[in-house]
């Protein structure tokens, strides 16, 4: 099948597709590029929640934003305030209801009743690696700061919502361990069950 017959059927199906994962599994970046490919609508909660903290004075449009000293500032701020999550997660929710959508989110999975569920995982050993590389950080450093901004994002869900982030998989149709995979690999995989699965299941 050739890539625009793919694109055709990804484009004519009401597809909503979730990836979910740990910071450091590469889920947002492979969420763009399979976004890209089979041409769905790419949403993002954690850029959602980003451009709200923007409108709260911080800067967030740097890399490695939500590792930072400001991006973790934030985090408490929304251990105090869930309004910002909820903002977010209604919005995620309105776009998954017109279909076509890739959604980057932590939340979508648990909280939607229909669509595609993937869920990347990834030592916690692997994923400070590939932190540390991007921000210049070292491996030390960065399993601190992930271990602190887990603990308070696990803490906001676990109140909002109910569900224990990274632990209950229960809602994913998919969990793919990437730890000893590249980006490319991983790609590759995701668009295997694209076409194999998710598509397939769309026909009439």
């Amino acid at each position: 099948m050739t890539r625009n017959k793919k694109t055709e059927s990804a484009t004519t199906k009401k597809i909503v597709v979730c990836i979910s994962g740990m910071a450091g599994t590469g889920k947002s970046t492979l969420a763009k590029k399979l976004a890209e490919k089979y041409d769905l609508k790419y949403y993002s909660g954690g850029d959602a929640l980003k451009e709200l903290a923007a409108t709260e004075g911080y800067d967030s449009s740097s890399n490695g934003w939500w590792e930072s000293p400001e991006g973790l500032s934030f985090l408490e701020k929304r251990e105090q305030n869930h309004e910002f999550d909820k903002a977010v997660d209604n919005k995620l929710l309105e776009y998954a209801q017109q279909g076509q959508v890739l959604l980057d989110s932590w939340t979508m999975p648990w909280l939607l009743k229909t669509g595609f569920k993937i869920w990347l995982i990834a030592s916690v050993e692997k994923r400070a690696e590939r932190i540390a590389e991007r921000d210049k950080l070292s491996i030390e450093e960065a399993l601190q700061v992930l271990k602190e901004k887990e603990e308070k994002t696990k803490a906001i869900y676990k109140k909002l919502y109910g569900f224990t982030l990274g632990e209950d998989l229960h809602s994913f149709d998919l969990v793919l361990d990437t730890d000893n995979l590249n980006a490319g690999e991983v790609f590759q995989t995701l668009c295997t069950v694209m076409d194999n699965i998710i598509l397939k299941s769309q026909k009439p």
